[in-house]
């Protein structure tokens, strides 16, 4: 059953500019991005950069260049514009001052000059007590004489938020109906000491002027929603707000040892992803999966098949795990579901400097056409594809001394002699010729196939494991091939 309400929906993705894009925050992206598109609705991007300490225009830039090599698109936002601009926190300052101040004028907020110390030190005696260890709202009545006696002493307030003293109940779009006593969700900063916003107001105040009709983020900001509700109900009462939004917390994404994936995890980064020639659809789908799912029998769609499904209704509450191979053989399927010309274009940053090996005029155009549909076949991320198929551009095939070891047993110069001679008398317009010449070469030994070619495929390729041998053969060609089995053998015998 739907949960959207009659309004049009509108939905944001925020995030802040802060080093390498996680996992984590494209699988929020994307079901923000799929539930607009489900609905009709609008994407917003906002860029939360208010931490300047942290915040960075390089990552920025790298922000906005991954959401666009994902493929996402916005209604609204940086480089798109649209009705509530501007879209970064960092140049709607003077907004948020405003309604701090209008906050405080009506009573709903007040400045808290308690320290450090003073708090921690009634926080600690709280917690001995077996009482709620949250703000005491010591500062919430004070005299005249109390703040001047404060700013005597040369304090400068933060500016707290004055929660009601009732508790709070909303209907979770993920989780269900959940509630919050008024003692386990205190009084909360605003504002700081220097006048700097915080996220506890921007990011609400944006989503009221922004009318954001429904606020999908993470499970990790499940306990600041009552502390937003209210606020949203002051801000109604002002003016600011016309509604209070929907909200649906999404699942953990769980790393090793079933422990919150984090942006010092290897596995969380998404440049990890692009560099290893992740392809985005693969990536996604992926993700996608993090938490829902298209159908209990099918793990491979497409991004359009997800729009056409996905409602946040379905979402599963419990904290989904990251599972790298899972992930990988899911790319694998998207790779193989490309046209062969998409696929060879993609793999072309891989063909290259500085990731190919050989030099640009010993790569052979023809030659990576006659093998990229068979690469296809085998590839589970767009990188492997250079030393999959580096043997037909290199003078030599590359030294992989544990797969001449495995390979290379007792008696294998003597099935190369043989297979040589099959070979030279082959025909080499046939990758089934090959094979049986091959074969013949195997029986001759004693062997079948799989060890029969196995000393073939490391003279020629250089690898125990690659592309189908017999038609690699024929792309590389006779005179090449024969080469290099000669080439193994003068190893053999040294």
């Amino acid at each position: 059953m739907s949960s959207v309400a009659s309004a049009p929906v509108r939905v944001r993705f925020c995030p802040s500019p802060t080093g390498n894009p996680h996992v984590g925050l494209v699988r929020t992206a994307l079901f923000n991005w799929a539930f607009a598109k489900h609905h009709q609705g609008t994407l917003v991007f906002r860029i939360e950069d208010t931490d300047a300490a942290r915040d960075s225009e390089e990552s920025y830039d790298q922000l906005l260049d991954s959401l666009r090599w994902l493929g996402f698109d916005w209604d609204e936002g940086p480089e798109v514009g649209g009705p509530h601009a501007p879209y970064r926190q960092s140049q709607r300052m003077d907004i948020y001052k405003d309604v701090a101040r209008q906050l405080q004028d009506a009573g709903r907020a007040y400045h808290c000059y308690c320290s450090t110390a003073e708090l921690d030190a009634r926080r600690d005696a709280a917690r001995a007590a077996g009482k709620p260890s949250g703000y005491d709202g010591h500062c919430r009545d004070l005299s005249a004489e109390q703040v001047d006696a404060y700013k005597a002493e040369g304090r400068t307030p933060i500016v707290r938020f004055r929660m009601p003293d009732e508790t709070i109940t909303f209907t979770d779009l993920v989780r269900g109906e959940l509630t919050f006593t008024a003692e386990n969700v205190p009084d909360y900063g605003i504002v700081r000491a220097n006048g700097a916003p915080l996220y506890t107001l921007v990011n609400p105040v944006d989503d009221a002027l922004m009318e954001i009709t429904h606020v999908l983020r993470g499970e990790d900001l499940l306990s600041s929603t009552p502390r937003q509700i209210a606020l949203y109900k002051a801000l109604i009462d002002l003016g600011v707000a016309k509604r209070i939004p929907s909200f649906g917390h999404l699942p953990y994404v769980m790393g090793e040892g079933n422990k919150k994936l984090s942006k010092r995890d290897p596995e969380s980064s998404l440049n990890l992803y692009r560099e290893r020639g992740f392809l985005p659809e693969g990536l996604l789908n992926y993700l996608s999966l993090l938490g829902w799912s298209l159908a209990a029998d099918r793990d491979v769609f497409s991004m359009d098949e997800m729009v056409a499904a996905f409602e946040i209704s379905d979402v599963n509450p419990n904290p989904a795990r990251f599972d790298l191979k899972k992930c990988e053989a899911i790319n694998a399927d998207h790779i193989r579901l490309l046209d062969v010309k998409d696929f060879t274009e993609r793999c072309a940053p891989w063909l290259q400097a500085p990731f190919a090996p050989w030099a640009p005029e010993d790569f052979d155009e023809a030659k990576w056409q006659a093998v990229a549909p068979h690469a296809q076949t085998r590839l589970k991320v767009l990188s492997e594809i250079t030393d999959n198929v580096d043997f037909l551009f290199l003078a030599e095939p590359v030294e992989d001394e544990a797969s001449w070891t495995k390979a290379m047993k007792e008696g294998s110069d003597a099935l190369l002699r043989t297979a040589r001679e099959k070979l030279e008398s082959a025909d080499w317009t046939s990758a089934e010729a090959l094979k049986e010449a091959v074969l013949a070469a195997g029986e001759t030994h004693g062997l079948k196939l799989g060890k029969a070619q196995a000393p073939v495929r490391v003279a020629v390729t250089g690898r125990t494991i690659g592309l189908p041998l017999f038609e690699s053969l024929e792309i590389l060609g006779k005179e090449k091939t024969l080469a290099r089995i000669d080439a193994a053998l003068a190893k053999l015998a040294a």
